[in-house]
């Protein structure tokens, strides 16, 4: 497009195209004159170069099946491009035919207006014709622009051109302005000043429609296509159901590999109602089939669950291993850096070994911490498995022990990170004497005085701290025994009740020849309670904490408000809207160490049996 505007810019440059022959070349010089042109070399011309249109453009590229002409409306698709504003004015050559001679313009002058070039256009009005002008001259003039379909002349010296194509219009435009002489006659009659303009015509747009029609079509199955295939595949269509079809449907549930698709189509069966009195049996056999795969599912779930649990093992082993060989790096570091083997070092060699200390210790602690979150999870889960037991389970002893072995295991685990811990920072105080010892009395040698003390102030506190964490240790020891002499306690007191309740349903048996047994009433055990109360006595506490006096004053004023007294899970459950994180078993161990304020007795039979507990605290009170 570039060069067609160059080659149209420049068009006023080429004069050696000037060659056709004139009959009466004085006649010719005499018209030059009287217009005020210079006369140039005349042998015959090309009435509109090539170079207006694009270059090497093929007129029936267009016409061609398979390829969609080109819309010149279209931004950056017109054929012929606007010529780019120059400074100066396009100067235009003089066009030489057979019967008429084409003037140019003045170039001062503006250039000819236009109208709006309509849609497909390829007809153009050309006005301003000589009077003598036939339809053979004007096909002669306009046939160099391309091929002519239809002329229609008028009597008032305009007509109407059709062309073959729309870039045929561009050429016939550029004519527009330019002075028709017909030979070299002056006459009025034999001359005119040529208008070419754009001229709307229903078959250039009918034209024009039925192409757009075209691309619309031809984009339009373009986008279907792509739709369809870009769209998912469809499901494969579901069969009717039948006999035939369902016995090879329970076949199917049977086999691993195809139970996706057969469940599929007997849950379609089933949601369009297949299901009725005839095929009730059918179905209930398919959803038994069905069922039966709930065991491999599980299986499966299970293998895979073992094979995580193998997995994490195996990365918390390679984790171990990993970090017992950091620490050997690092004591490899610490022994380099003392002063036997220090002072044999240059200055470069001593920071490249304190920057990998560095960098070795800090991978370490970054392990070590890894594998401490590990271990934290793994409290974590043991704690939630705990925790997600049933609240109305009838072996309370059992869920207290676990959850006492659990803290154990947690309190063991970190004694053993503190003693680590413990074991560096001794490691680190015997280096800095060892410094200490070697080094002058300096400003260094103070701060390092001062870090000592600051790490026997800390060794001092891990110490308390590992004291503290011991008697904790010894004080859950005391009550798991405690735990464990009350289970068996309460074992003796069942068979106790099991040999009372037996006697008792044998009295009654003998005296009343009645089905229904009778409701026994509130047996109380003065041996076990004289056993309980020696061993509330032993284990008799003063109050640990100010919390353990609130929970006392807040299950005081429930069970007195309940005088028929309360089980453990009613109470635990009140509780829990007061505290979320309290358990039923240290509810039971606070009420189990106050005997003189609340009591426990049995009431109901067989398997009405129930455990509830008392305010007793009022009884002793008025007994003395």
């Amino acid at each position: 497009m570039d060069a067609a505007a160059e080659d149209l810019g420049t068009l006023s440059l080429d004069t050696t195209q000037l060659n056709m022959a004139v009959t009466d070349p004085a006649a010719w010089a005499t018209a030059m004159n009287n217009l005020g042109i210079v006369p140039v070399g005349l042998a015959g011309q090309q009435l509109v170069t090539d170079s207006i249109c694009v270059r090497g453009f093929d007129p029936a590229l267009g016409m061609m099946p398979g390829i969609t002409p080109l819309n010149p409306l279209l931004p950056g698709m017109g054929l012929v491009p606007q010529p780019p504003a120059a400074e100066g004015p396009v100067l235009k050559e003089i066009i030489h035919c057979k019967s008429c001679t084409l003037f140019p313009p003045n170039p001062n002058l503006p250039p000819p207006s236009t109208r709006e070039r309509p849609p497909g256009c390829k007809t153009v009005f050309v006005g301003g014709l000589p009077e003598n002008a036939t339809e053979e001259l004007i096909q002669e003039v306009f046939e160099q622009c391309g091929d002519i379909t239809a002329i229609r002349k008028s009597k008032k010296n305009f007509c109407h051109i059709r062309f073959a194509e729309e870039f045929m219009v561009d050429k016939a435009i550029y004519l527009s302005g330019y002075r028709m002489r017909l030979g070299s006659s002056t006459d009025k009659k034999d001359s005119g000043r040529l208008h070419v303009d754009f001229a709307r015509a229903r078959d250039d747009f009918y034209e024009w429609e039925c192409r757009q029609r075209m691309l619309a079509r031809e984009e339009r199955h373009r986008r279907k296509m792509e739709e369809d295939r870009m769209r998912p595949p469809s499901p494969p269509a579901i069969m009717h159901h039948s006999e035939h079809e369902a016995m090879l449907l329970a076949e199917k549930l049977k086999d691993d590999s195809k139970f996706s698709e057969a469940t599929t189509v007997l849950l379609t069966w089933i949601e369009r109602g297949e299901v009725n009195r005839r095929t009730a049996n059918q179905f209930y056999s398919m959803v038994q089939l069905a069922n039966s795969h709930v065991r491999r599912l599980m299986n499966e779930k299970a293998t895979h669950e073992q094979e995580m649990e193998q997995a994490k093992e195996n990365f918390k082993t390679a984790l171990m291993g990993i970090l017992t060989q950091f620490e050997q790096i690092v004591a490899v570091f610490n022994a380099s850096t003392r002063q036997k083997a220090w002072d044999h070092f240059s200055k470069a060699q001593r920071k490249n070994i304190d920057i990998w200390r560095k960098h070795s210790e800090e991978l370490r602690n970054a392990q070590n911490e890894q594998l401490m979150g590990i271990r934290r999870e793994e409290e974590m889960e043991m704690s939630d498995d705990d925790s997600t037991g049933d609240p109305s389970n009838k072996r309370p002893r059992l869920e207290e022990e676990s959850a006492l072995a659990a803290q154990a295991y947690a309190l063991k685990e970190e004694n053993d990170s503190l003693r680590w811990q413990l074991d560096a920072y001794r490691n680190e105080v015997e280096l800095l004497k060892q410094e200490k010892g070697q080094l002058f009395r300096t400003e260094e040698s103070l701060t390092k005085d001062q870090q000592m003390q600051f790490l026997q102030q800390t060794l001092q506190g891990m110490q308390q701290q590992l004291l503290k964490i011991q008697e904790e240790l010894n004080n859950k020891k005391s009550e798991l025994e405690q735990a464990r002499e009350e289970q068996t306690h309460t074992q003796a007191m069942l068979k106790i009740l099991q040999e009372q309740f037996k006697k008792n349903a044998k009295e009654l048996a003998e005296t009343n020849g009645r089905n229904e047994p009778q409701e026994i009433n509130v047996m109380t055990l003065p041996l076990v309670n004289q056993d309980r109360e020696k061993n509330s006595e032993k284990r008799s506490q003063p109050l640990k904490s100010e919390k353990e006096a609130l929970l006392i004053g807040i299950i005081s004023t429930f069970l007195h408000v309940h005088p028929f007294g309360a089980n453990i899970e009613y109470l635990w459950s009140y509780m829990q809207q007061l505290d979320s994180r309290i358990s039923a078993s240290e509810i039971e161990m606070l009420l189990l160490r106050l005997p003189r304020m609340f009591k426990q007795e049995f009431s109901g039979v067989g398997a009405m049996l129930e455990k509830r507990w008392k305010f007793c605290a009022f009884e002793g009170i008025k007994t003395t």
